[in-house]
């Protein structure tokens, strides 16, 4: 340690910055606003061809939220006296950090950069040379302030405290963390080597402690608690295995699906069978050749009767064999070709018998090869003819599909963003142990500079993501609109794990390429997570697109 001390005005200059920063992103949403916007409202060809400027603009509000949620953790902890020397040097290396890349480019992807130019404001860095700013970038992330942090994180795996003004987390936390520490961390690697499923007795354990009905109402047999607690909780099982934290996914796009749009009679049915795990749900929405465009589908269901008859393709289905019930997007208007048109079909099948992975008629299915991310596996489906009750219709009205599904896309995103936040800790965790266990020349490798650098870096980065992730939380359980902040956490959150991934298997070296090594398969579930629930460019427009309209709806 040098024996330097955090900037004494910290908190100060994290607040004058972020005014600086708000001003910064004005003007970038005024400048892009001129190039995407036509009469007003924004252009799909506008914002296709100005793409670069658009997803610049969304990368930069991301940084400035996930600023401005680290500056609040900090600010509670102080107020609560819990502001610890190593919560100070998170952040002011976190800050020093990104108003360094804001000022001279943010990677948005391995191999590219969106700097302030790109997006009109090539005179803007004036706004990032006040004194508060000056000071957090120049004395942020040294390589002093890295070697304090680095001997206060010493061989554990802090990223401070969390923050959360509701105790009850905690208690949630630590009780997740015991479950996942005793039923799933030690068997991970195992199963994702022997790339089978995870085995029915830990799905079955699951939901004994109420992992599948974490946010469905009580009155309909759930838990009831906060989507907060569920980020915790999908954080933990994450944490030990990307395929436990997303188990509860499938259970919980299905119930917020049924819970906001379902009838009373499907809310009643449904809902208490997949809080206990009885059903075990999977989304069926991606087609071959559709991609993101999910207004494409083609996937048709003619109603015959008291049923529908569905025909089509589907791909990219997690767990589908195992699956009792399919959240089915279909086309059920043949007169439409865009998102108008579908419906959700809560359609029920057997799952896989010993002698058939799909045994119902009317439906077929071949597993997808995959990297990583394989404790559920992937499939292809093939429907002809597959007969689903007419009374299965989401909500009993034709034709709301799309709006459906973009309702529940918030809490979907928010659930990845904690997902990807466990992984991210994953892989900090494995990069730490090996860096404190693995000697070289004469000392263990945490005590080079570019290794504890590393490690600092995973640490800060993911109390940034983790900390935008329960803002996003609370948004939604204040039932306030929160698309462009689920998709910020979302998009931060899948880099932040990526990132942690590929730094901790470049500190393992060699070995880590081994696929013997839990960080190859972290590294595997680490590059999913930027894909799927919205790639990060799908991601970017949408919150450049929100970010803009509501600019436009304010004005």
């Amino acid at each position: 340690m040098s024996g330097i001390t955090p900037l004494p005005s910290l908190l100060a200059d994290c607040g004058q910055s972020l005014e600086l920063l708000r001003r910064l992103l004005a003007q970038a949403r005024a400048s892009v606003g001129q190039l995407v916007l036509r009469d007003g409202v924004v252009s799909p060809d506008l914002l296709e061809r100005h793409q670069a400027a658009a997803h610049g603009l969304a990368w930069l509000a991301t940084y400035v939220q996930a600023l401005t949620q680290t500056c609040r953790w900090a600010e509670r902890l102080a107020a609560a006296g819990s502001l610890g020397t190593l919560e100070h040097w998170m952040l002011q290396v976190g800050f020093g950090e990104y108003l360094n890349q804001i000022a001279g480019g943010i990677p948005i992807s391995a191999s590219e950069t969106s700097r302030l130019s790109d997006l009109g404001l090539a005179d803007a860095a004036a706004e990032l040379k006040g004194a508060a700013v000056q000071r957090l970038r120049q004395h942020g992330n040294t390589a002093a302030s890295r070697a304090e942090l680095a001997a206060l994180m010493g061989d554990g795996h802090s990223l401070g405290a969390s923050g959360f003004e509701d105790g009850s987390l905690e208690v949630v936390r630590d009780q997740f963390r015991r479950f996942a520490g005793e039923h799933i961390q030690p068997y991970a690697h195992r199963w994702h080597l022997a790339d089978e499923l995870i085995p029915m007795p830990v799905v079955e354990a699951m939901a004994k402690i109420g992992v599948f009905g974490l946010t469905i109402p009580e009155q309909y047999g759930g838990m009831g608690l906060s989507k907060a607690a569920m980020c915790v909780v999908t954080e933990e099982l994450s944490r030990a295995y990307l395929g436990a934290g997303s188990l509860g996914t499938r259970s919980e796009i299905a119930a917020e699906l049924i819970a906001l749009s379902g009838t009373e009679e499907q809310k009643q049915y449904f809902l208490p069978r997949l809080a206990t795990g009885e059903l075990i749900p999977t989304a069926v929405f991606t087609e071959p050749g559709s991609g993101s465009d999910l207004g494409s589908l083609r996937t048709r269901a003619v109603r015959v009767g008291d049923s529908y008859q569905v025909t089509g393709s589907k791909t990219w289905i997690t767990h589908a064999a195992r699956a009792d019930l399919m959240t089915l997007l279909v086309r059920t208007d043949p007169g439409t070709k865009d998102w108008r048109g579908l419906s959700m079909l809560l359609a029920t099948k057997q799952r896989a018998s010993a002698t058939a992975a799909f045994p119902d008629p009317g439906i077929s299915g071949s597993e997808i090869r995959v990297l990583g991310y394989r404790g559920m596996k992937e499939y292809e489906l093939a429907f002809d003819a597959f007969a689903v009750p007419a009374g299965n219709l989401l909500g009993g009205v034709a034709g709301q599909g799309f709006k459906q599904l973009m309702a529940s896309f918030e809490a979907a995103r928010i659930q990845t963003a904690a997902r990807a936040v466990g992984v991210a800790q994953n892989a900090l965790e494995a990069g730490q142990h090996y860096a404190a266990s693995r000697q070289q020349f004469g000392k263990r490798l945490r005590e080079f500079p570019r290794v504890f650098g590393k490690l600092v870096w995973m640490a800060v980065e993911t109390m940034m993501a983790r900390q935008l992730t329960y803002f996003a939380a609370q948004e939604h359980d204040g039932h306030r609109r929160c698309d462009i902040e689920a998709g910020m956490a979302k998009l931060l959150a899948a880099r932040v794990a990526w990132t942690n991934a590929d730094s901790a298997l470049q500190i393992h070296g060699g070995t880590g390429y081994a696929e013997e090594s839990p960080i190859s398969r972290i590294l595997c579930d680490a590059r999913i997570l930027s894909i799927f629930e919205g790639s990060a460019e799908i991601q970017a427009q949408v919150i450049a697109r929100g970010l803009l309209s509501r600019r436009t709806e304010a004005a």
